[in-house]
């Protein structure tokens, strides 16, 4: 899968900034940087000059100036991809930066793909797909949490773990087949109770690598939060409260919200997606009508519902409505106009709905750090922990666990029963590769492309 063609992509954003990055890498990446580049002094040779240095000079399109640049060189094996790679900084014209590409891929030179750096990375052996993988989620990440995990995983942690996994799966499927290739010198007696245990052991790691991936996966790519209640309950002025700014229109008039609003916020480290709905209430408006029914829709798929309750007033029919809809649904009730003094009776309707109930107040800014600690309690068991290496985050690792887990589960069951041996081997065979779907051990071409493919260019 090796690809052996030189290729070339701008690396920053195409905008006017302070500097453009260009990448080259592949074989003949020093020798097209010898056709464009001019030392100041007209003397260094590019191709020449020492791995892990930087040069000062300009670059040329036959005899045409282009641009003043740094030229930072990275000589095979000791690179991202392995290749020899070439880095040129330049000013951060979009026209400048674009002359400087045209001028590599006239020479001979290909356009990279979306992710073609990190591929080729993978591809050479110098990181593993799970490493390839956390590169996009550091790229992408939108808190701390989301930061550290990926970090940790660029740096190997997961690659470690799961490394260390099919290692042990290993030694005793060789145990296995050699068992049963040479009976005469390599004993089974009593080896199934070893097994067993051995099992026992790595199902537990990959019970305790699920458990905590749904909330590591929310940490990283948030929680998906609808904002629901009846018309006039203060959604839309809860959504500006939390975004900062007056984001949805605010009146008096029942059912001024009648499509979706959607937000993104960042509060206290946890991502909250947020929808801002239309009023839940009967109404003969056709449009409206519409709104109610979007509303549902996101209510029945979101991670988290904020329902607001006007505790001001008694409740109607379609909170009778809601508090059906969510049952199930991981829910915190918001009391709003708390300050008008209320009509409900906190605890009676907590025993109702049978979810966290908080006090609140938008006009008065009151429950806020409440409701976040509601949020970390439901979620999170309370705190949000950075500290844990070993937190997967990615669904693709999340779906080759329970895989892996299955065949293991398989495993003792074989054993339980007393089928032979040759029944643990093949489960322990699929337990292993399912791991190695992970880290790009056992994975084809064309998951390969996908993967890369969602990369951004010049990465």
């Amino acid at each position: 899968m090796q690809d052996s063609d030189t290729i070339a992509a701008i690396a920053t954003a195409l905008t006017n900034s302070g500097i453009s990055i260009i990448r080259i890498s592949g074989e003949n990446a020093l020798s097209i940087m010898d056709k464009i580049y001019r030392s100041k002094n007209g003397l260094k040779k590019i191709s020449e000059q020492s791995s892990h240095t930087i040069h000062y000079g300009y670059i040329y399109d036959g005899d045409q100036l282009i641009d003043e640049v740094m030229v930072l060189l990275m000589h095979s094996p000791n690179s991202y991809t392995k290749e020899d790679v070439v880095e040129i900084d330049c000013h951060g014209g979009s026209l400048v930066t674009k002359r400087i590409l045209e001028a590599i891929l006239s020479r001979g030179v290909r356009l990279a793909e979306p992710g073609e750096f990190t591929k080729r990375a993978f591809l050479n052996g110098r990181i593993d797909l799970s490493q390839a993988e956390s590169v996009m989620d550091l790229i992408s990440a939108k808190n701390d949490f989301a930061l550290q995990s990926s970090l940790r995983q660029l740096k190997g942690s997961v690659k470690e773990i799961i490394g260390k996994m099919r290692e042990r799966l290993l030694y005793e499927i060789a145990f296995i087949e050699s068992a049963l290739d040479d009976p005469e010198h390599i004993s089974l007696e009593g080896y199934e109770e070893k097994l067993l245990l051995i099992v026992r052991e790595e199902r537990i790691k990959i019970k305790k690598l699920l458990s905590d991936s749904e909330n590591g996966i929310l940490l990283k790519d948030g929680i998906q939060t609808v904002i629901v209640g009846r018309p006039n309950a203060g959604k839309s002025s809860l959504l500006n409260l939390l975004i900062g700014e007056d984001r949805a229109i605010v009146t008096e008039v029942p059912g001024t919200t009648r499509d979706i609003l959607k937000e993104e916020i960042n509060l206290e480290g946890i991502t909250l997606h947020l929808v801002d709905t239309a009023g839940i209430r009967d109404s003969e408006d056709q449009i409206e009508q519409i709104g109610v029914e979007k509303a549902k829709k996101y209510l029945l798929n979101a991670d988290l519902i904020l329902y607001l309750i006007d505790g001001s007033k008694d409740l109607e029919r379609s909170d009778n409505e809601m508090i059906e809809l969510i049952q199930g649904k991981k829910t915190i009730v918001l009391l709003n106009k708390y300050d008008l003094g209320s009509a409900l009776e906190k605890e009676e309707l907590q025993d109702r709905i049978k979810q966290p109930v908080i006090d609140f107040s938008v006009k008065e800014k009151v429950g806020i750090e409440e409701l976040v600690q509601t949020i970390k309690n439901l979620f999170f068991q309370g705190k949000i922990s950075i500290k844990d290496e070993w937190v997967i985050t990615n669904a693709r690792h999340v779906s080759a666990l329970q895989e892996a887990k299955k065949s293991l589960d398989l495993v003792e069951e074989s054993i339980v029963s007393g089928l032979p041996e040759d029944f643990y081997s093949i489960d322990l065979m699929n337990a292993y590769e399912e791991l190695g779907r992970i880290i790009g051990e056992s994975v084809g071409e064309d998951l390969v492309n996908e993967i890369f493919s969602k990369f951004c260019m010049g990465k």
